[in-house]
């Protein structure tokens, strides 16, 4: 049996799996895939942007600064961001910090509308990206709770969440904006699949049409000669963000093989890091840096193999190159110094393969 099979059949048993588990042994292929990528410099790195994460953590236990905080994607990436170094809600050196985000997210619940996950005082535009990031996040840190009320009371809110999500997809297969079935786009979808597949690992019933629709709108999003996947099946030319963001809704529907996979990663190929002084090279990738990348070092990790041994060091060496030393954050304008390092730190610590959502 070829590589590329075997990868199609363990990802598609992770997805149908129910699982419970917090972290979960990597396979013999994924220590393969993480030996020697962290390097010392890389973990030196890490440890600084979580230390200054942890120390600028909001009382309330969110996360974000000046008209973002409290901005629930921010919170939520900021807990998969300590999860990702394997600090789990209550234990860990940075436990504490990831229950207090938990709790955050829980309190953001709308009473109004069952299960949606928004803080209205701090958005940015579109808040069902944020609801994805937030019930992404509350399904990865389930199994992992040890106190009994918050894991039931997270349980509670995630069931509502993702119930929300599944009702809310449109005829198209996609999502949108708003909690509603309206139109769709492909940068909303990821956000709402992903945490759909997470919360199936996590024991969560997502009915197979779901994923099954979202497959067919993602692709109907893709270019056909080049394989980049545009923002919305007639909206505008392909992109960098867009074709990562494709990519992982694909894999996280259970869809792994197949000549749209593979034209979507060749197309994503063209926008390898340049590592070291690359960090303000392609005008394409800059205006989604972190999202994109959070997106694209994802589906390298999948795609595993030489997309990953060649896109994994190159955008590790640009990050090391692009952070702030003195106190080890991220930011380059774009939302704020809190989300910029959350999306570094959980694209650096992709090789520790903690976070289910990860794990083949």
């Amino acid at each position: 049996m070829s590589h590329r099979n075997k990868l199609v059949i363990a990802g598609c048993a992770a997805f149908l799996m129910l699982s419970t588990a917090g972290l979960q042994r990597p396979s013999q292929a994924q220590e393969n895939q993480s030996r020697g990528m962290i390097t010392p410099a890389t973990q030196e790195a890490i440890d600084a942007g979580l230390a200054y994460l942890a120390k600028n953590q909001n009382p309330n236990g969110s996360f974000g600064t000046n008209q973002h905080v409290g901005n629930v994607a921010i919170t939520s990436l900021a807990g998969l961001a300590f999860m990702s170094g394997g600090h789990q809600p209550g234990r860990g050196r940075y436990g504490d910090n990831v229950t207090r985000a938990v709790r955050n997210i829980i309190s953001l619940e709308n009473k109004n509308v069952p299960g949606y996950l928004h803080n209205p005082r701090n958005a940015f535009h579109g808040p069902m990206y944020g609801h994805g990031f937030a019930a992404l996040f509350l399904a990865e840190a389930h199994g992992m709770v040890n106190d009994r009320n918050l894991r039931d009371q997270l349980r509670g809110t995630l069931d509502r969440s993702i119930k929300l999500i599944i009702n809310t997809q449109n005829h198209q297969g996609g999502w949108r904006y708003q909690p509603v079935k309206g139109d769709a786009d492909i940068s909303v979808t990821i956000c709402q699949i992903m945490a759909l597949r997470a919360a199936r690992n996590a024991g969560i019933t997502v009915p197979k049409k779901t994923a099954d629709d979202c497959t067919r709108y993602v692709q109907s999003c893709q270019e056909k000669n080049s394989g980049g996947f545009r923002y919305q099946p007639f909206g505008g030319p392909p992109g960098f963000a867009r074709t990562a963001a494709g990519l992982c809704a694909l894999y996280s529907a259970g869809h792994y093989e197949g000549p749209d996979v593979d034209k979507g990663l060749n197309y994503l190929m063209r926008f390898k890091p340049a590592g070291r002084g690359g960090f303000f090279g392609n005008p394409e990738v800059q205006i989604h840096y972190y999202y994109g990348h959070y997106y694209a070092a994802q589906a390298m990790w999948i795609a595993g193999g030489d997309y990953w041994k060649q896109w994994y060091p190159a955008i590790r060496e640009e990050l090391l190159g692009s952070r702030n030393a003195q106190d080890g954050h991220w930011f380059n304008g774009q939302i704020c110094p809190h989300y910029c390092t959350a999306m570094s730190l959980i694209i650096l610590q992709i090789p520790n393969n903690y976070l289910p959502i990860l794990q083949r």
